[in-house]
């Protein structure tokens, strides 16, 4: 390997939103989604030129940054994306409280399926609107939409779907038929459909990855698509991410959202996503292969060192979804805290009973901690 992801760095008096709850304890954290990795070097030189430059005045996407992205739609995707669709963000989660504000008025009804990542249950009531969930269906190992349940749910006054495409937690890819029938099922109830796609350069297994807007015109119209490059290629402190919004009037009522109360993109964040998509392909290939050594291990210690505890295949992401309900645990998270392990609450995702575990680490910090969720289960016995 070119880049070196073994290599451990200390993350302390970082103002860690991951690391700094712990920094005085014998934890290794492993709950907030950001990875333990440098960024790519090539992308550092870029925002070291840009320090050098020394002015950091209000900035705007620039010609070379819209062909970047829109190139990278063309590449990884076939997607042609024209530069007039993109509605750039400080932030994914930002984009996912505007499409709330966007779309229907105060009263009105997101649905979406759990568990799921949490801001997708917070942004409805931010909002104003009704929130209505529908939970995933695991079968076989297998999590997919609960189509019966979902017409059950469905309400009049529905006006969005909130999709996580590849999904953040359960790791699913959703393939071809489950996006083309979600897209119908919205269609036909005049239902508007967000993807937050921000995972979706992080495919595990040999699965492609197809924008949901490309199923056809029909549903492009229809579906308003976010992304970043601050997953990939671990920049979420820099604060840059974009909706691509073909249809006009749906682009109009986005920015008229977020008009007044969404701040300007910065120079750095601009900077990191140029530099991210144009330059950074050799590292997100490394990583990806790192990645997928990592959820083997994983998967392979968790059948044999964590009885009582399922784990599902992960497609993509870096990160684990534990079901440890067989545990009888009252508190599953502070359990394994005091074991020297810190993991997300699945009760934040709306999946009571589960955890969830960040393995995007070295590898080392991986091994390490699943020694200390194995040390927290044995002392149960």
């Amino acid at each position: 390997m070119v880049y070196d992801f073994d290599r451990v760095i200390g993350r302390g008096g970082t103002g860690s939103e991951k690391w700094a709850p712990f920094e005085d304890r014998d934890v290794i954290p492993m709950p907030v989604a950001d990875m333990d990795f440098a960024s790519p070097p090539e992308l550092l030189e870029v925002l070291r030129e840009r320090v050098d430059h020394g002015v950091f005045g209000y900035a705007e996407p620039t010609e070379s940054l819209v062909k970047t992205v829109t190139g990278m739609c063309r590449r990884r995707y076939g997607w042609e994306v024209d530069p007039d669709w993109i509605v750039w963000l400080p932030g994914l989660v930002c984009g996912i409280n505007v499409t709330c504000r966007a779309i229907g008025q105060p009263g009105d009804a997101v649905m979406t399926a759990t568990p799921v990542y949490p801001p997708f249950l917070t942004a409805p009531r931010n909002m104003k609107r009704e929130l209505v969930t529908v939970p995933l269906r695991e079968d076989g190992g297998r999590w997919t939409f609960d189509w019966e349940a979902m017409e059950a749910a469905w309400k009049k006054n529905v006006r969005l779907f909130l999709l996580c495409q590849p999904h953040n937690p359960v790791g699913r890819v959703f393939d071809e038929e489950e996006i083309a029938r979600l897209a119908a099922f919205c269609e036909e109830r005049d239902i508007v459909l967000c993807s937050d796609e921000i995972h979706c350069d992080l495919i595990l297994d040999d699965i492609p990855h197809r924008p949901t807007a490309m199923q056809g015109p029909e549903v492009a119209r229809n579906t308003i698509t976010l992304m970043a490059p601050s997953k990939t290629f671990n920049v979420p402190g820099l604060g840059c991410a974009f909706a691509i919004i073909p249809d006009p009037k749906l682009r109009a009522a986005f920015h008229q959202a977020k008009a007044g109360i969404v701040p300007q993109v910065g120079a750095f964040g601009y900077a990191g996503c140029e530099a991210a998509y144009a330059r950074g392909e050799p590292w997100r290939q490394e990583l990806i292969e790192y990645l997928r050594g990592n959820r083997d291990y994983l998967l392979r210690f968790a059948e044999k060192e964590l009885p009582g505890i399922r784990v599902t295949r992960m497609q993509a992401t870096y990160l684990a979804w534990f079901d440890v309900r067989p545990l009888n645990l009252a508190e599953p998270v502070k359990h394994f805290i005091d074991h020297g392990v810190a993991l997300s609450d699945g009760r934040f995702f709306k999946g009571s009973g589960f955890v969830r575990m960040n393995f995007g680490c070295p590898r080392a910090t991986l091994k390490e901690g699943l020694d200390r969720m194995r040390d927290g289960v044995r002392a149960l016995t």
